[in-house]
């Protein structure tokens, strides 16, 4: 993580969804939470976070909106969002990225506020920076404005059209100069449009690789907590549990760590270090003991001789 916190975030939630039939898009589960929370949790750090789009529960406070006229389109909804910010940078959000991470933000608003070539070949600030995946397709909706060009453009646009309404998001863009951030494998800027784009997320969420990280993050979720958790340490420690005490053991450790954890405000591997030093010594006393019962040797004080 680095240090950019002076920013809001801007969240589009409206939309017709018409190739989901309709359906509310952002309120759709993947991984157990909706989609539209898996994106506020990628922005946990942002000053504000408005958005632009119909009432809906959030794990969050935020702040709403909506854009004017309904149904305007993204500028319009951008317009409606900007209007309750007032950072210095402004992230922007759609609501249907189930991939997106606090890292990805975070390179984004790093890159926004990044020094680029300037005339004569000076440093001039960046008017922000956008994602760009593998395709190399750029996505302004993944994206990261310097607010006081932002606006500018939006209020030419304005001028100039006499609305945002219907304009095309191509026309946002056209005169900033932005950043691209690449997205090498197309995950950060994964979106879901149609039923076959959630259903390979959902499918995506639960493979081999990812599937213990993804569901301890949506548990902390759920539980309102924040606590760092390393999974290869837990597993290991449950088989340490396992092995050396009993299979009953290992939820009941690894239960036991997390508690301490929260309770006492440790940190969890240096609590599960101590937990795995601890099943190894008992099963190490375990093995010495059949050990000396199979050779019929003593196993505590040493047996005196006959007097």
């Amino acid at each position: 993580m680095n240090d950019h916190t002076d920013y809001d975030a801007i969240v589009l939630a409206g939309g017709a969804a018409r190739r989901l039939g309709g359906a509310d898009k952002p309120a759709l589960s993947v991984g157990g939470r909706p989609l539209l929370d898996r994106v506020l949790a990628a922005c946990p750090d942002a000053a504000s976070t408005v958005v632009v789009g119909p009432g809906r529960p959030t794990a969050r406070p935020v702040v709403r909106a909506l854009e004017d006229p309904p149904g305007g389109g993204p500028l319009a909804a951008l317009e409606a969002g900007l209007r309750h910010t007032t950072a210095p940078v402004v992230l922007v959000l759609s609501a249907d990225l189930p991939f997106l991470t606090a890292a990805t933000v975070h390179d984004l608003l790093a890159a926004a506020t990044a020094g680029g070539p300037g005339p004569g070949g000076g440093a001039a600030p960046r008017d922000g920076a956008m994602l760009r995946d593998a395709s190399g397709r750029d996505q302004p909706l993944v994206a990261a404005y310097r607010s006081g060009p932002l606006r500018r453009e939006l209020a030419r646009l304005r001028a100039g059209h006499g609305t945002l309404a219907g304009l095309p998001l191509r026309a946002l863009w056209a005169e900033l100069v932005l950043e691209r951030v690449p997205d090498d494998r197309s995950t950060a800027s994964f979106d879901c449009d149609t039923w076959e784009d959630i259903d390979a997320a959902r499918a995506r969420i639960r493979e081999h690789g990812t599937v213990l990280d993804e569901w301890i993050t949506v548990v902390k979720a759920e539980l309102g907590i924040e606590l760092d958790v390393d999974t290869a340490a837990l597993l290991d420690l449950a088989r340490d549990a396992a092995h050396g005490v009993a299979r009953p053991a290992a939820p009941l450790t690894t239960f036991l760590v997390g508690y301490a954890a929260g309770q006492q405000g440790r940190d969890v591997q240096e609590l599960t270090d101590r937990a795995a030093a601890l099943a190894n010594r008992w099963a190490a006393e375990a093995e010495g003991t059949e050990g000396a019962a199979r050779s019929g040797g003593a196993t505590g004080d040493e047996a005196k001789p006959a007097e």
